[in-house]
């Protein structure tokens, strides 16, 4: 069984596709399907079938081998990599999936750092809804995940990566505009626009509003920051964000952003998979992250 079949393997799992698989490694379709044949001989097991929808899956037998596949395919890259690094020259690749308000606003100056100190390394960036994210690191889709509001998980580690102030925005002709500090009681009965149920930011406002009793009038809501900012700026209502997503708005004066007489603040998260077996690669992206995060502004 050579280490070649077993990325094909991973690879087609990754994937849900023997054609994707197969460019990925420079292979016919068929010459996957042969080999995916030959180690299912070789365990006497299924590992792979499709379902109604012609959608490759993995069996159960085909995901415990799957994850046996990860750890080594990803150890022997880890191993390539250190061997290439013995001459201190930092390559290969770094696969991040994030939640796209911090990926944008949170993200980007580390990754010019990176990206300028370590040239010869890819760093392939991914936006998704925070559930997706958990996923993909829990099946090994990516390297790390940088998610807000971190939730424990038994398969998962947390490396805390910092803390960012949650404001009240309005657009410049909103009653509150003026205001430089409010008490967050006064938003009850307010039309507001807000992030959908199932994220994790929505959830934290909602939690803070209940806790002190306030009701406010959700008009609209969006499953990304930047349509809740341009919605605020057309004074359709307030919303309470995260203060990096709206720096450059309130700079040009497009939005106001309002602090609170509390403080309240977005946790943010690195996340992988426990056990996780990192090329000197991501080591050196996860240290810039947590060494950005350290450094004062």
């Amino acid at each position: 069984m050579h280490i070649e079949s077993l990325k094909v393997f991973c690879d087609l799992i990754d994937t849900r596709s023997f054609s994707k698989a197969a460019t990925r490694n420079f292979i016919s379709q068929s010459a996957v399907s042969q080999q995916i044949r030959a180690l299912e001989d070789k365990f006497n097991r299924r590992l792979v079938e499709r379902s109604r929808g012609g959608t490759m899956v993995p069996t159960a037998a085909g995901m415990t081998f799957y994850q046996g596949c990860r750890e080594i395919i990803d150890r022997f890259n880890s191993l390539n990599e250190e061997m290439k690094g013995l001459g201190n020259i930092v390559s290969g690749q770094v696969r991040v999936a994030t939640i796209y308000s911090v990926g944008i606003h949170e993200l980007s100056p580390a990754l010019k750092r990176f990206i300028k100190s370590y040239p010869q390394v890819n760093v392939h960036i991914e936006y998704s809804r925070p559930n997706k994210v958990y996923e993909d690191v829990i099946n090994h889709g990516i390297d790390i995940g940088i998610v807000a509001y971190p939730t424990p998980r038994s398969q998962i580690d947390i490396i805390p990566f910092g803390n960012d102030p949650l404001v009240l925005v309005c657009s410049p002709e909103h009653d509150l505009a003026s205001k430089k500090r409010i008490d967050i009681k006064i938003l009850d009965g307010q039309r507001f626009i807000g992030f959908e149920r199932d994220i994790p930011t929505r959830k934290a406002v909602d939690k803070i509003l209940r806790e002190r009793g306030i009701s406010v009038e959700y008009v609209m809501e969006f499953d990304n920051i930047e349509t809740v900012k341009r919605s605020v700026e057309a004074d359709l209502g307030v919303s309470i964000v995260p203060r990096a997503t709206v720096q450059n708005e309130v700079r040009v004066g497009a939005l106001r952003a309002v602090n609170f007489t509390e403080s309240f603040a977005r946790p943010i998260a690195i996340i992988h998979r426990k056990g996780k077996i990192f090329s000197a690669a991501a080591r050196k992206f996860i240290e810039m992250l947590t060494d950005t995060q350290a450094t004062p502004a």
